[in-house]
Order: C-alpha cells, then structure tokens, then sequence
C-alpha cells in the first residue's frame, strides 16, 4: 500500500476499534441543535437572508458514528441527508442511530473524502468537522469535497488548531515513545496514557490541562483514543488555515464562532491599541488573536462557499420594510421572556421593544412584512437590523 493507503487503513482501524463520537443511540431525536448544521440559520449567517429553498441535499463527509448526520436529519424535514465515513463500524453505529431515532432520510455509503467523485450529483451544504486533519492529504480532500458543493451551496469544516492543543500533542509523542514497536495497537495506547495522566504530578502542565479542558469527555476510551492516541493527525495556526482555505478554490465567507475572534474581549479596554489594530487586515487580526489567546484557540471552524452566493446587508429602508421576519429556529425560551438562551446556548436578555417584535413576528408565522410588524410594536428599524445580525431573526427578501 501506498503512504497514503496505510494512513487511512489506520484510521479506520481506530474508528473500528473506539467508534467515534460514542453518543448514546436514542429513541428519539436529539437534544439541543447546533445552529451551523440547520439549513436556513446557516445560510442566513452566510448570507443574510432566508434560503429561498429547504429541499436541499446535505453532505455529511466523514460522519463518523453518525451523531452530526442525525441532527442534520432532524433539524433539516426537507433534506435529504448523505453520509460517507471510511469506517465500517463507525458506519454501522451511524446506521443504527439514524434509524433508532427515526432519521430515515439519511443514506450512507463507506467512501473516504477522497472518493465522494463516486456520489451523484452535488450537495447545497458539506458537513465537515473534524476530518480534515486525520487525513494524509488535507488539501486533496478539501478539493474532492469542494467539487461535490453546488453553486450557491456551503462547505462548513473545522480543523484543530495547534497552539491551544500544544499539550495534547506532547503527551500524543510521549505515549508513543512509551508503545515503541507496539503502536497501532490503540487499547494499548489508551492503557498508557492513562496510567501517564495518574502518575504525573499534580502541578505537571499535561496533567493540569487534561484535568481542566478534556477530563470530562476522556472519561470515554473512545475520546480519549481519538484525542491521544490517533495514528494521523495535522494541527493548523491562522496562516495555514488560510492556506488550505485558498487551496480549496472555494470563496471564505467566515468564522462561524466569531465571537472567539473579537479582538475587544482581549485588547478593547486599551482604545490605542484596538486603533492601531484596525490597520490589520482580516488575516493579521486573527493571527494577533490567536498569539494573544493561545489556549483557547483548539480549533478553527468556518463556512466556505462555491460562487455565486448572493449576500443581503439590509441596509436600504425600503429593502428591509419589505422583508419577511420571522425568529430563529434556534433559539430556546425567547416566546415567554425578554432573557431566553440564542443559537450558542448563551443567556442574553433583549430591550422590551425588539423583544416584542420577534415574538410578533413569531406570531405572523411568516405571512407578514417587517412594515406590517412596526406598525403594532414600538420598534426601530435599527432593531430589526439588530435581531438580525446577532441571528435572532431571520429575513426573507419581499
């Protein structure tokens, strides 16, 4: 076998052996949501406006145990949802999932990145998360994944990030040496490392960071295997990042957890400082974010898109008059009170008036403009914009 062969046979080893992610099989549909996986709030924070379908068909490309694939499923009545993983026990267990909790729109096939050439047809929107960098080849399968996604459609990944996992990769190496001629044997691997975590001191800077940041979810050998003990794995900065963004051929339309990359939480009581930093071009913004707030930056996720993708900025009075409102399918409690949990499951508390514009437009179920609205709530259009940009509402160009 080629490099590349063995790379990927070892992976699917991996999965075979410690399924990934190890979510409980339910009954019923998941719990929660997660906004970036629902077509209409994914778009509308691409683009700024309502899809103008929801008969879309949904890549899940490495689903793995199928967790994401359900939730797509569900949080998408009128997808048609596909899955490809190069596991075969990871695909079974995403199998059994879908079809326990009732997501039979969603068909599987055990194809790696690589291979998706061999799916019909193109896909609205690719799921992406946490694949990339297990593979030998991160910008070809970027770019396998980049000819499957329609025109207009969206590519949604995330990769890790290497200076908020710098201790995850020493203690990687570390159980390696500790394996030798025995790596690849991952219950092993599993077995080392944790009798290096309980024999660490309690000070030691691994051990510390394990016990903050992953102790919770390594509880499971499956996460723990993944996280320690995968035989493949590549670790981005900001300027890699943009590197694979590039070689994707695709257009970046954003971070899709941007309020990690605001600069104020860090630097915004210093006015001379977030001045001087407005000279910065988007790429050197977050690269300074990054250098200032190490740990919390794991990860990088964002959404890609193959032109055209048609953006609304709602700026224009008379555009935004005629808009159709209505509230994010992703928010919790906001019916019964001005404090209610948005899209990230963040507590935030509205002013009465915008508040009682969304629970009016809540109510119009779609079949009123934003003019129709003002005219029985005492509310500005510099709300509505702002419902809007904070992902509350979504608008419907008249």
């Amino acid at each position: 076998m080629s490099d590349s062969q063995q790379i990927s046979a070892a992976v699917a080893k991996l999965y075979d052996t410690y399924p990934f992610p190890p979510e409980p099989l339910l009954d019923e549909p998941p719990p929660g949501y997660n906004w970036r996986w629902n077509w209409l709030t994914a778009y509308a924070f691409c683009t700024g406006q309502k899809p103008p379908r929801e008969d879309v068909r949904i890549l899940d490309a490495g689903c793995g145990t199928g967790v994401g694939t359900e939730y797509l499923v569900h949080l998408n009545p009128e997808a048609a949802v596909t899955g490809i993983d190069l596991s075969a026990g990871a695909l079974a267990v995403a199998k059994e999932r879908c079809q326990k909790s009732g997501a039979t729109r969603a068909e599987f096939h055990h194809l790696s990145l690589f291979d998706a050439e061999q799916l019909a047809g193109e896909f609205d929107l690719i799921n992406c998360v946490g694949v990339l960098h297990h593979t030998p080849d991160p910008v070809g399968g970027i770019q396998a994944l980049a000819k499957k996604l329609a025109p207009g459609g969206l590519l949604h990944v995330f990769v890790y990030g290497e200076l908020g996992r710098w201790e995850i990769k020493l203690m990687q190496e570390a159980i390696a040496l500790l394996q030798g001629d025995r790596q690849g044997d991952y219950t092993d691997g599993v077995a080392i490392g944790r009798q290096i975590f309980a024999n660490l001191p309690e000070n030691n800077r691994l051990r510390q960071r394990e016990q903050e940041r992953w102790s919770l979810e390594n509880q499971r050998d499956e996460c723990f295997a993944d996280m320690y003990v995968h035989p493949q794995e590549i670790d981005y900065n900001i300027n890699t990042v943009f590197d694979l963004i590039d070689a994707s051929g695709l257009e970046f339309v954003g971070l899709s957890n941007p309020q990690a990359w605001d600069l104020s939480r860090l630097v915004g009581s210093a006015p001379e400082l977030m001045e001087r930093a407005q000279g910065l071009s988007d790429r050197e913004r977050y690269r300074l974010i990054e250098l200032l707030d190490p740990g919390n930056v794991t990860h990088y996720e964002f959404f890609l898109a193959r032109p055209p993708l048609l953006k609304q900025t709602w700026q224009d009075d008379a555009t935004l008059l005629k808009a159709i409102p209505e509230p994010s399918p992703c928010l919790e409690s906001w019916q019964h009170s001005p404090q209610f949990f948005n899209q990230d499951y963040q507590l935030v508390t509205l002013e009465q008036a915008p508040w009682e514009f969304l629970v009016a437009s809540g109510k119009a179920a779609g079949q009123q403009t934003v003019e129709d609205i003002l005219a029985t709530v005492d509310c500005t259009l510099d709300d509505v914009r702002s419902l809007q940009r904070q992902q509350y509402l979504l608008l419907t160009p008249g």
